[in-house]
């Protein structure tokens, strides 16, 4: 089994070969709505019980989070459409079977689908190797009927991945995995057999982070204007924007990330691209780097 630390390469960024963006943008964008689904009294519970509040059914959560593929996914939508973002979708499988209002309008947009697993209570912590095989092979199996094509990206729900995570998404054909916060820029992951990189996700440009902070949405949308003029200054960088549609596809909280939007893409040379392009034109380069 390979230790996590074994898993990644130290590279100073100062030290690394420059790395360049179509066009000759400064930065790589990519926006990350999470489109889940959170069982009313779920089967699965380990290490962690998805609704703290006692006696279950936790009302209060599992209304929120529903509001969010009632309402919240279709005033996030319009805000996308209204920049015309690409994203990619950090999707709880399930939504594609369960909601299909909600899958017909990403497949309309050609959105990504990155996997999320199946619901965003059903924890992978404590599972078995074959247990956990077979739980991706699900995601994959349900991303193939509905789209035709296989799953390029994961990440874990409610990031439990495991340690043999990495190792079993690139055993599944994946080329990317969004449960690393090591970096800015992409970065090659050592597993057992075939090549998986690191997309950088973020856990501070994420509103359910900012939420459980007690963060409101204009210091949010602020918080994203800083973060994008740091990266963009210092250039060859990925910039992640994770929102989730029961927290900023709230009415008080929506015109916060359109105008954060609106400040980003009124600035020159961002690269707006989905999760896989950004691995493509990384490893591109990486190539590159190695035969050089």
């Amino acid at each position: 089994m390979i230790a996590l630390h074994e898993r990644l390469d130290y590279s100073a960024m100062p030290e690394r070969a420059p790395l360049a963006w179509p066009g000759g943008a400064r930065l790589a964008l990519w926006v990350a709505p999470n489109i889940e689904h959170y069982e009313y009294l779920p089967q699965q519970v380990r290490v962690r019980d998805p609704w703290p509040r006692v006696p279950h059914p936790d009302i209060l959560g599992y209304g929120l989070r529903d509001y969010g593929n009632r309402v919240g996914v279709w005033r996030l939508m319009e805000v996308f459409d209204r920049y015309r973002l690409p994203c990619t979708v950090s999707l709880s499988l399930a939504v594609l079977d369960m909601y299909p209002d909600i899958a017909e309008a990403m497949l309309k947009r050609g959105w990504e689908f990155m996997s999320h697993g199946l619901y965003n209570t059903r924890y992978h912590w404590g599972m078995g190797e074959d247990e956990e095989r077979a739980a991706i092979a699900e995601c994959q199996a349900i991303h193939r009927r509905h789209t035709g094509r296989s799953l390029t990206g994961w990440f874990s729900p409610a990031a439990s991945n495991t340690v043999r995570t990495p190792d079993l998404v690139a055993e599944a054909g994946m080329s990317y995995l969004c449960d690393l916060y090591h970096d800015d820029q992409p970065t090659p992951i050592h597993v057992r057999q075939g090549e998986l990189f690191s997309l950088p996700y973020s856990m501070e440009i994420n509103d359910s982070i900012a939420w459980r902070r007690g963060m409101e949405a204009e210091a949010f949308a602020q918080k994203i204007r800083d973060e994008f003029d740091t990266l963009y200054a210092e250039g060859g960088r990925v910039m992640n924007i994770a929102v989730h549609p029961f927290i900023m596809g709230q009415p008080h909280r929506i015109e916060h990330l359109a105008q954060a939007l609106d400040y980003i893409l009124g600035h020159s040379g961002v690269w707006c691209a989905t999760g896989a392009e950004i691995i493509d034109c990384y490893r591109q380069q990486a190539a590159h780097w190695t035969h050089s």
